[in-house]
């Protein structure tokens, strides 16, 4: 079957979209700010914990985990069909393994044991086990099938927050694999028929938000995974797929931006009650089966496909009016950050809990010591990633970094791509 067979596409397809690159290097970035909050978080159980802790960053970081790993699925999902309609399924998947599987497999080895033993150090004085003798303990794994796509387990074992690499690559495979099936002819034509129903107020806003509710309020909430459920990010992924298919998908998100923002203010202001509700009541607000549990994660997924469409309709309003800008020196910072995409989401994490580990002890309030943990994390993570990543090829390879002669942000390349 020929490449042209694969990705065929009804009569309208859909353009470069490069106001997708500002949101995904903004979402990478912002990570470092978020994971920093959860030192101080009182309802997270993240690796450093500060003996003070506020409620404050529970609300602020659910104004951000609601939409901001759900939009980086859907950025890889444009992403991803654009590259296997260029490839083909068997170049995609190979391709996919170099840009992702390699990157997960080192930092598997090199920097993801750091937080899990960092953790144990932090909670409990007496341990004295050297980062060496941990290691072995780290990596005493078990296979375990029904944990699909986190398919290797272990007591001390963790792909911490390359949990989203994971799922990427696992999806991209998927999505390698049906290849064939997609391209048939009846999935096309009910593409189309999609597209076309688009032009009807509010079906771009409801159709899609109808199953990741059902998903995520029978299927619950992951904590560990940015607050969705994996078949969650499942659907958004696909969306990106079909959403890349056709440039009337485009058009009615952008018609209904600003409806998507006010409905998702609105359903996230009865939410997010409903889920204080649910935690002081002594319940799991991310598993329960009660109905008010239930109905707060219903809304939960319809919030985040709102925001989605606010985020993605307005930002492409304005890219429309405004024409691009010449690249003085923010642009060249955007240039650069761009690049670095999936090297900074991969060395961040483990630059904040090393720095939050030093950072708690501090006597000083939660405001200056949070401060400090992002400037310090910030400018580490950057220095990291400029003086020992890109510079060379062998690290470029690593850290699944283009080489500079074809790499530009398009989108194409989402983090993890």
């Amino acid at each position: 079957m020929s490449e042209e067979q694969v990705s065929t596409a009804p009569a309208r397809v859909a353009a470069r979209r490069p106001e997708l690159d500002a949101i995904r290097t903004l979402v990478v970035v912002g990570l470092i700010f978020f994971h920093s909050s959860l030192v101080f978080d009182e309802r997270d159980d993240y690796y450093i914990k500060n003996a003070e802790t506020t409620e404050v960053t529970t609300v602020l970081s659910g104004l951000a985990v609601v939409w901001a790993m759900p939009v980086l699925f859907l950025i890889a999902g444009f992403g991803a069909r654009h590259s296997l309609r260029r490839r083909g399924p068997g170049g995609f998947a190979a391709e996919r393994l170099l840009r992702l599987g390699v990157p997960l497999l080192f930092a598997l080895v090199v920097l993801l044991p750091v937080p899990p033993w960092l953790r144990l150090k932090a909670a409990d004085p007496g341990y004295h086990e050297s980062y060496w003798q941990y290691l072995p303990r780290f990596f005493d794994v078990r296979f375990d099938a029904g944990e699909f796509p986190f398919v290797v387990q272990g007591e001390q074992f963790e792909t911490g927050h390359l949990w989203f690499v994971v799922m990427l690559l696992a999806w991209a495979l998927l999505l390698a694999g049906a290849a064939r099936l997609l391209a048939r002819r009846p999935l096309r034509r009910l593409r189309d028929r999609l597209g076309a129903v688009t032009g009807r107020r509010g079906l771009v806003l409801l159709l899609p938000a109808l199953p990741l509710a059902l998903i995520t309020a029978l299927d619950g909430m992951e904590e560990g995974y940015a607050g969705w459920s994996r078949w969650a990010y499942l659907l958004f992924f696909l969306y990106g797929v079909v959403l890349a298919g056709d440039d009337r998908f485009r058009e009615a998100m952008r018609r209904e931006a600003v409806l998507a923002a006010v409905a998702g203010a609105v359903l996230m202001a009865v939410g997010m009650p409903l889920f204080f509700a649910v935690a002081e009541g002594g319940g799991d607000p991310l598993t329960d089966l009660t109905g008010t549990a239930v109905l707060m994660r219903a809304l939960y997924g319809m919030t985040g496909w709102c925001f989605v469409v606010a985020i993605l309709g307005l930002l492409d309003r304005r890219a429309r009016r405004q024409p691009s800008a010449a690249p003085g020196l923010g642009r060249r910072a955007y240039l650069y950050l761009a690049l670095g995409a999936l090297p900074i989401y991969v060395l961040h994490q483990p630059i904040v809990v090393a720095v939050a580990y030093h950072v708690v002890s501090w006597q000083a309030p939660i405001v200056v010591k949070y401060l400090a943990l992002v400037a310090i994390a910030l400018v580490l993570t950057v220095a990291a990633y400029d003086l020992l990543v890109r510079r060379t090829r062998p690290t470029r390879f690593l850290f699944g970094v283009r080489e500079p002669a074809v790499e530009r942000p398009t989108t194409t390349t989402p983090p993890g791509e």
